[in-house]
């Protein structure tokens, strides 16, 4: 009965660690509900105030960044606009949001938007992935209590292999589950090179609106997919998602 408490106990606490992971994003969100009371009352600068540090530590929702890209146009600051619109198409790609950063950028034609079905998969379960870490975390409270409450009587390790299959998908859903890495160009014009270097060959040059999917970071350099092609492009001139 004691070793049986040892591992209640083990578990429990690994369970904690991780539920607190999945919930730190909700901290804030009494001060998300004040900010939207502001933006509400047309009071723009002050919800700003408050939207964009919990923007920077990544705490947003798709209709927090639609407030925020709003208040951006408003007072003409086009590249942030784009940037807010742009993660927004991450959590809910659609055409109306094309045409807007379209028209914000004033490019007729957008590279790095395209999603694939397998990719508006992904980005569903990232959209709704504190829902889906709280429902396995359900699960593993009743599996908890489960072996809790029969004692020593279960002794086969099957019995045990549902919580341990919850933790691991509770551990992968927090750390793994992740959208595509990509950056939007927000320099006029940007280069891309062949090279990370200032002797490689120019690919194009490239006018902010467009995104490009970062592979790896060298130096002052990201190295990027842009149109089927490998290249290089400085940090200073994008900025990530």
């Amino acid at each position: 009965m004691q070793s049986l408490k040892s591992i209640f106990l083990t578990k429990l606490s690994i369970f904690f660690i991780l539920f607190l992971q999945s919930i730190h994003c909700q901290a804030n969100v009494p001060q998300l509900l004040v900010a939207d009371s502001l933006f509400n009352q047309r009071s723009y600068k002050e919800a700003m105030e408050i939207y964009q540090p919990n923007f920077q530590l990544g705490i947003y929702s798709p209709s927090m960044l639609l407030k925020m890209a709003f208040i951006a146009e408003g007072i003409g600051d086009s590249e942030n606009a784009t940037l807010y619109l742009s993660k927004y198409y991450d959590l809910s790609p659609n055409p109306q949001t094309i045409a807007k950063i379209k028209s914000l950028t004033k490019q007729p034609e957008l590279v790095g938007y395209e999603v694939s079905d397998g990719m508006r998969f992904v980005l569903f379960l990232v959209e709704y992935k504190e829902l889906i870490v709280a429902s396995l975390t359900l699960f593993l409270i009743m599996s908890l209590i489960f072996l809790w409450s029969k004692g020593n009587k279960l002794t086969e390790a099957r019995f045990y292999w549902p919580s341990v299959i919850l933790i691991t998908l509770i551990f992968v859903t927090n750390n793994f589950l992740k959208g595509p890495n990509t950056a939007l160009v927000t320099s006029s014009p940007s280069l891309i090179m062949t090279k990370p270097t200032a002797g490689g060959e120019p690919i194009g040059l490239v006018e902010p609106g467009h995104r490009v999917k970062i592979k790896s970071s060298k130096d002052v350099w990201f190295e990027i997919e842009w149109k089927n092609q490998v290249g290089y492009i400085k940090k200073n001139d994008v900025t990530r998602l």
